[in-house]
């Protein structure tokens, strides 16, 4: 089949905006960490990094999970892997809702909170990728960067409904109310959403790469070593862009509400209700940075948010760290279009780097892992630093770090945008 046909618009739409649960669960988590850390832990500094860890560890499934759902998208198919990840989502989700809390079972019901944050992050690993790959997959090589980054786009919106249906949530109760009951509340609209996307996802097709390979007999019998055989550099720059593309997110936007609320003066609900207003912009930013892509070739674009990743996150930390509602909203919007940024391109860019056989094991052996290392980690380093030093720009310098670290791969990568320098192409050209 010719990689150059699409799948259909349903199936598109459905495949790009079914990120929304990922995204919503993950970053709900992390806005609702304060309230966590008193529910299950008993509140206070250290179970802030307590439930932080947790997040962390949640993270570190990730790569385990992108692996084992990676193998089966590359072995049956995008579609298979997509019902199979998102079915478990939705379990793991609907118990997080049920859970007792330290009040009932004490000590063990954190035990049990970091246990079900382990089965999310297992199955969120193989979420993304094979949402990136489908779309890949599906469109055509003008129009790749702006169809892949819709799933980035898709990710920001169930970023915003989380701190949407969060701030809602603190708002309109009290603090015994929202500690006794209330957080369950935004965990089983989660698991309610979940199910819809399995719903949903059922009536997908198959992805048309995947189709070739199955006419062509090329599906790769072990994709994971057919990755680390064929797609060893690839696999170097999907990590290097999902490295970036991470800690820009999980601190530069996830991380803010929780930053916002200790070393920023802010209460939990003015914190959440800025992180709203912050979501809004990258969901705008995003697919117009996709489309940039398809226009200027990912390079120039991923080398410009580097330098603005590096440039920028200090004095932003220090901004919302002074107290001021508005230096915060503004602080926290230009970190979080940034960031956006960097989702946009980073999503077609890593997804790139590899041909359709063992695309997606080669994703979770790079991006997945950034990911994991980048992304769940950082939240919590960025609070412990900042505990540590007194320097509320810490989390900024990681971000800072990072951008320099991962300049020299995007200065010697090659493009791989098809329709740069390429007249009429009618495949992905290899950028091994």
């Amino acid at each position: 089949m010719p990689e150059h046909v699409e799948v259909s618009r349903g199936s598109t739409v459905i495949a790009a905006f079914s990120t929304i649960v990922e995204w919503y669960d993950f970053t709900l988590y992390l806005y609702f960490a304060t309230v966590l850390s008193r529910v299950f832990f008993g509140g206070g500094e250290a179970s802030l990094l307590t439930t932080l860890g947790g997040f962390a560890v949640a993270y570190l499934m990730r790569p385990l999970g992108a692996i084992f759902f990676g193998h089966i998208g590359d072995r049956y198919g995008r579609r298979t892997t997509l019902l199979l990840s998102v079915a478990v989502m939705s379990a793991a989700m609907l118990a997080m809702g049920l859970l007792p809390t330290r009040g009932k079972i004490g000590p063990a019901a954190g035990a049990l909170l970091l246990l079900l944050r382990c089965v999310m992050g297992f199955a969120v690993g193989g979420e993304y990728t094979g949402v990136v790959a489908y779309l890949l997959e599906g469109a055509r090589p003008e129009r790749r960067g702006l169809i892949t980054s819709l799933a980035a786009a898709a990710s920001e919106v169930g970023a915003l409904l989380a701190v949407g249906v969060s701030a809602l949530t603190v708002s309109a109760m009290s603090s015994a109310d929202l500690d006794h009951w209330g957080w369950r509340v935004p965990f089983l609209v989660g698991a309610g959403i979940a199910v819809s996307v399995w719903i949903a996802r059922a009536w997908m097709h198959e992805s048309p790469d995947f189709h070739r390979q199955r006419a062509e007999g090329t599906v790769p019998a072990s994709p994971l070593r057919h990755a680390v055989t064929h797609h060893r550099a690839g696999v170097a720059r999907g990590f290097a862009i999902s490295a970036l593309g991470s800690i820009t997110y999980y601190v530069g936007i996830t991380y803010v509400p929780a930053f916002l609320t200790t070393a920023g003066k802010q209460s939990e609900a003015d914190s959440l209700w800025l992180s709203t207003g912050a979501a809004v912009l990258v969901i705008l930013v995003t697919p117009f940075i996709g489309a940039l892509s398809d226009r200027l070739g990912r390079k120039p674009v991923l080398l410009a948010l580097c330098a603005l990743s590096a440039a920028l996150p200090v004095t932003m930390f220090s901004i919302m760290s002074r107290g001021s509602s508005g230096e915060a909203l503004a602080g926290a919007a230009v970190l979080a279009m940034v960031a956006g940024g960097v989702s946009a391109v980073g999503a077609v860019a890593t997804a790139e780097q590899f041909r359709g056989e063992g695309r997606l094991s080669g994703l979770a052996l790079g991006a997945t892992v950034a990911t994991a290392i980048f992304g769940g980690l950082t939240p919590f380093l960025a609070q412990l630093l900042i505990e540590r030093t007194g320097w509320a720009s810490a989390p900024g310098a990681m971000i800072g770090v990072v951008a320099l670290f991962v300049l020299p791969v995007f200065l010697t990568m090659r493009e791989t945008n098809p329709t740069v320098d390429v007249q009429k192409p009618t495949t992905i050209r290899d950028p091994q």
